[in-house]
């Protein structure tokens, strides 16, 4: 049989981690200092804004404050899925109409193409392989959603999504009890830390300043406050997604989402025979507690899910470790979607924060009068995400400084969204911890009944996460 949860790696920031080996750590600020645009945080959002910004315009002075290593948070712990999901469409489309929202839903079709190519550009190695996404129904109320969401997906522009019943979706992967899935072309597996340090080193080769081990404690119109020293710049953008609780004054901003992951061992050619995946799709289901998973370069299984969602207080891990009975519940997902592997190794299991905003959308702002922006909230979407919203913030910083013109980035529906704070504790963390106890025994009552319809429990719980 497979192992239990003692025996796995348990953090270590995360598997990908253990793959790729830690960084060299650039050096911290080593004063005071000034710069044209002080970007703080050096995650995707960072380095690909810190990117495309000198890109555009090479004399600019860049500088990136990272707390720990550059990937050290979200961008270096996610599930490798580089796809055109976007938080808060259905908000946009009822705030600016349909085809606002359109023209945000092609922007993120586009946006995965756009990672590719700069990845191949760059030169850099980060095993991807355009596979699409492939989205699982298991129940009859999972396949009621699925037939909603895919008609959804078709209704938003997307032409080349396709629907399988059972034997189309076992011929691509076989999901125990799977009895449809829809998927999409616009997605790709990624190593997330390949990805995160091949950007680091191609934002320093341009000539970008990196500067690690520098937490950034306030940030203020024109002001990025480290215990080492201020960075002075006309623009200062907060690039900091799960962690910006941790800022003066940000602590009730976005919610500090915990998802966690768990890596098998590699499987042998037998065990992915029984299994399909050679297409190595991304892989998620339409549960509503649901999971994530791909198909490793290296030939394992990289799965994940929510586990305790959130921390009393917004507080953040330090090292990515979860919880034994985390990892148990994931192991429990993976033979439960795949018996044949009941006697996998788990090798490593790890977690992290992703950034949920109080309505659950995505957003890209400068404030014009400050000086101040911002890009995330991307609710775990973020590896494709990111990228969009830095070009974006690239295009509004070019804009504000005269450099250039509204552009279709500038205008996109996300640009500029308000939204209210998160309630204080306890109620955040009572908040939060009822609504994924709601969705759990949403998810048993529906595999139990074989109901045709959603249960009502998972309506509840969507009021409750503001998400209606």
């Amino acid at each position: 049989m497979g192992n239990s949860a003692s025996s796995a790696v348990n953090g270590g920031i995360s598997f990908w981690y253990a793959d790729d080996g830690l960084p060299a750590v650039r050096e911290p600020l080593a004063g005071d200092a000034s710069a044209d645009v002080v970007i703080v945080g050096g995650g995707y959002t960072g380095l690909w804004t810190a990117y495309y910004l000198k890109k555009a315009a090479p004399f600019l002075r860049i500088t990136v404050l990272e707390q720990r290593f550059c990937g050290y948070g979200a961008s270096g712990r996610n599930g490798g899925w580089l796809y055109n999901g976007i938080a808060g469409r259905d908000r946009y489309a009822k705030l600016h109409g349909r085809e606002a929202a359109v023209r945000l839903q092609r922007a993120m079709n586009d946006t995965v193409d756009e990672v590719v190519q700069v990845v191949a550009d760059e030169g850099i190695e980060a095993d991807v392989h355009k596979g699409g996404v492939l989205e699982v129904a298991r129940t009859p109320a999972q396949s009621a959603r699925l037939k909603a969401f895919h008609a959804a997906e078709l209704a938003y522009g997307e032409k080349d999504r396709e629907l399988y019943g059972a034997r189309a979706t076992a011929e691509r992967i076989r999901v125990a009890d799977a009895v449809g899935s829809t998927w999409t072309p616009h997605g790709a597996r990624v190593h997330p830390v390949k990805l995160v340090k091949g950007l680091a080193a191609a934002v320093e080769a341009l000539g970008v300043t990196v500067h690690e081990l520098t937490p950034v404690t306030e940030i203020r119109p024109k002001h990025a406050v480290t215990p080492y020293g201020t960075v002075r710049a006309p623009y200062v953008l907060r690039c900091t997604e799960g962690f910006t609780a941790g800022l003066k004054g940000q602590r009730r901003t976005w919610l500090p989402m915990n998802s966690s992951m768990i890596a098998t061992e590699p499987l042998t050619e037998g065990q992915w025979e029984s299994v399909g995946w050679d297409g190595r799709e991304t892989l998620g289901d339409m549960a509503h507690a649901y999971m994530y998973a791909q198909r490793t370069a290296d030939g394992r299984i990289a799965l994940g899910g929510r586990g305790v969602p959130y921390r009393f207080g917004s507080r953040t891990d330090t090292d990515g470790r979860t919880q034994d009975a985390t990892i148990d519940a994931l192991r429990e997902i993976l033979v439960r979607f795949f018996p044949p592997l009941a006697g996998v190794r788990v090798e490593h299991a790890w977690s992290g924060v992703l950034a949920v905003p109080r309505d659950w959308c995505a957003t890209v702002t400068l404030d014009r009068s400050t000086g101040l922006g911002w890009a995330g909230g991307y609710v775990g979407s973020g590896v494709a995400t990111a990228n969009l919203a830095a070009r974006t913030l690239r295009d509004l910083v070019r804009l504000d400084s005269g450099e250039g013109g509204r552009t279709e980035l500038t205008d996109l529906p996300w640009v500029g969204h308000k939204v209210r704070r998160w309630e204080p504790e306890p109620l955040r963390w009572l908040g939060v911890q009822g609504m994924y106890a709601t969705y759990r025994a949403a998810d048993r009552r529906e595999a139990a009944t074989r109901a045709a319809r959603s249960s009502r429990l998972a309506r509840v719980a969507d009021r409750v996460a503001g998400r209606h």
